[in-house]
């Protein structure tokens, strides 16, 4: 009697486990299948906010420089430097985590949130509160934009592995099985035939 791969004899009860086997591998593979292209669906979706908010951002830094270049023109750039800043511990995350098909993804719409300070400018003008208000506005869309990349990052990890197990079941596993199932089964036939003869044999020498 021959064997199958990794020892397994061909019986009725072997050939039906495997079949169950292959069944369960089947239905894993389609789940993956759904996740992939739900992952990617999501990817693009983001993608596209993602390149939205570049193109924001863009703006907002040529706003920035803009202001910048006026409020050095109105105090000089030793003048600027002097003026109070905000600094990180002025700054307080303000965002949202939401699980999409177990992977953890950040609200893209959270920015930083600035407290009150109470340093004030010996000698402000319009232009170095333009200047603050332009800098601080690109610095919360970069927020948003790290934000919105770390979420990328974490659905193309999750894309490449759903995808990787995908394609393994879908070009190994299951077409291992299916030539198994098909040796078995003919090994199964061939003993039937042989079975059937043997029977013959017997009544006919009764």
């Amino acid at each position: 009697m021959a064997d199958l791969p990794g020892g397994i004899s061909p019986t009725r009860s072997a050939y039906l486990e495997l079949k169950d086997e292959r069944r369960q591998i089947h239905e894993g593979y389609e789940f993956l299948d759904e996740k992939r292209l739900l992952l990617a669906a999501e990817l693009l979706r983001r993608l596209r906010e993602y390149e939205a908010l570049r193109a924001e951002l863009q703006v907002l830094w040529d706003t920035a420089r803009s202001a910048l270049a006026a409020a050095c023109g109105r105090h000089g750039l030793d003048g600027l430097s002097v003026l109070p800043v905000g600094t990180i511990e002025d700054t307080q995350w303000d965002n949202s985590q939401q699980r999409f098909l177990g992977v953890t993804l950040m609200d893209g719409h959270a920015g930083l949130v600035r407290r009150e300070t109470p340093d004030t400018a010996v000698n402000p003008s319009p232009e170095s509160r333009q200047c603050a208000e332009a800098f601080t506005a690109f610095s919360d869309r970069l927020g948003e934009l790290a934000l919105a990349e770390g979420s990328l990052i974490r659905l193309v990890r999750d894309y490449t592995r759903t995808e990787r197990r995908a394609r393994a079941l879908e070009n190994v596993l299951l077409p291992e099985l299916k030539e198994a199932l098909h040796f078995m089964d003919e090994q199964l036939e061939a003993m039937d035939q042989e079975e059937a003869v043997r029977v013959r044999r017997a009544r006919r020498d009764d």
